[in-house]
């Protein structure tokens, strides 16, 4: 069974730019700890599905009108 993930903005955060800002911060070794914990903390997601997200393992759709991103973690 998969589970899909619909993240939204905050009057605080912009969801789809926080989603950019972590992928291509994830491509450096040495930050992916501290990204990772962002979104599993911020966006309470389990660590192998930020992962998924942040490493581009799943595609992600974003609505940036709405300020959400969305995408599914196959089971």
């Amino acid at each position: 069974m998969s589970k899909t993930y619909n993240l939204t903005s905050s009057p605080l955060v912009f969801t789809p730019g926080m989603v950019r800002w972590g992928v291509n911060g994830y491509r450096f070794p040495k930050d992916r700890k501290a990204i990772r914990k962002v979104f599993v903390e911020g966006y309470n997601l389990p660590d192998d599905h930020a992962d998924a997200l942040l490493s581009g393992k799943v595609p992600h759709v974003v609505n940036d009108e709405n300020g959400v991103v969305s995408f599914t973690v196959p089971a």
